[in-house]
Formats: structure tokens, sequence, C-alpha cells
């Protein structure tokens, strides 16, 4: 349990850029909010701060002054080990960890990524992986599948994705039991800056992606 943001944090939360979530105000005022769970310091310089998921929550929903909020310990952010974590297919879902709230912390995540490709590429694009997604393969595409608005597979099975690691460095397998939709998938990964390619499994028959992350 945490108290709801002061006035002044409440303006700071309110300023954030729509699409970065990055926050401008006093040291004071950005240690508070990243103490609380409602924001994340950068690693790499210039150490800019920037919203977590339950600070776009709280940026997003009606003023509250007096009201008693519950936020996640530690930072959602991708990078932040917090507690977002993509969906990577045959996991159930946590109560309450769906509909609108869900879109919010997949939006807010793909765009917390997105500016960690900007401020970690030399050049400042956007338009390729970067170190982090080389270093959790499995989430980093699943990230980029869910953020797209594609499902994935229950913990009973049916229809939606899957992601897999392979024994192949930095690369990942992704299943779909529908045609049109891996090949959709295929689509979203190299939107996202990933090399796809279709393969059928020898033994099963089955098709399915393997996809690795775009160098240049």
């Amino acid at each position: 349990m945490a108290l709801s943001p002061t006035a002044a944090q409440r303006r700071v939360i309110a300023a954030a850029d729509p699409v970065t979530g990055r926050l401008k105000g006093t040291e004071a005022q950005l240690a508070a909010l990243v103490k609380r769970g409602l924001a994340f310091r950068h690693p790499r310089p210039p150490h800019d701060h920037f919203l977590t998921p339950a600070g776009h929550r709280i940026r997003e929903a009606p003023a509250e002054p007096d009201a008693v909020m519950v936020v996640p310990e530690a930072p959602a952010a991708p990078d932040a080990g917090g507690g977002f974590a993509a969906r990577v297919g045959g996991e159930a879902a946590a109560p309450g960890d769906t509909g609108p709230a869900r879109l919010r912390e997949v939006r807010g995540a793909w765009q917390g990524l997105l500016e960690l490709r900007r401020m970690t590429h030399s050049d400042g694009s956007t338009d390729r992986p970067c170190a982090w997604e080389r270093s959790h393969l499995v989430r980093a595409a699943a990230l980029a599948l869910e953020a797209a608005g594609h499902r994935p597979v229950g913990p009973d099975g049916g229809d939606g994705y899957r992601v897999r690691a392979t024994p192949q460095p930095e690369a990942v397998a992704v299943y779909e039991a529908d045609g049109t939709a891996l090949r959709g998938c295929a689509a979203t990964l190299e939107r996202a800056g990933w090399q796809v390619g279709e393969h059928t499994e020898p033994r099963t028959r089955a098709r399915y992606l393997l996809a690795s992350p775009r160098k240049v």
C-alpha cells in the first residue's frame, strides 16, 4: 500500500510526455515517484525519468487527492524486472490483469522500450532491437506481439501465439495454430525490427517462425 502522490507530484505526472512518459521535475519529486513505483530512472545518461505503467494509470485517472492507491513495489518498466511481464503464451492471466488496464501496461512497456532503443542506439533509431532485447529475447518478442494486438495462447491451449527459446543464439521460435495468424506475427516482428523466417518441424510438421533481432 502507498499513499496517493502529493498535489505537486500529480502535477509532475500530469505534465509527463503523453507518448514516452518522460518526466520533468525536481530531483526530490522524481526520487519520490521512483520510490512509490510510479517512475523509473533510465540507467544510461542523461538518466531521465519515465512513468511506469502504474504512473500512466494515475496520469489517466481522474484526480482523487485523498484516495489511497495500491501500486507495485517495483517499477514495471520492461528493463526493471518489476511487476510487468509480456505474455509469452501458455501462462494464466493474473486476476485483474486483463482488459483496459492490461492494454495500458502493454502500451506503456512498448513505448518505454522504444525510448530505450532511441537512447541506447548511437544514431537514436527506434527501428531495430536494442541490447536489452538481445538479452531478453523471449520477453522482447512477446512484447512486440502483444503490443501489436496479437493474443497469446492460454494455459489450456487453443488459438494464440507462443514464444519459446531455441538452442540457436539470438533466436526465438514463435508458434501459432492458425497459419494466417502466424504470417501476421511474422509481419509484426519484421516491423519491430526482427529478421523472421518460416520453418517446419521435421517430426510434427508444425509450422513456426524463427526470429532474430535485426542488427542494422
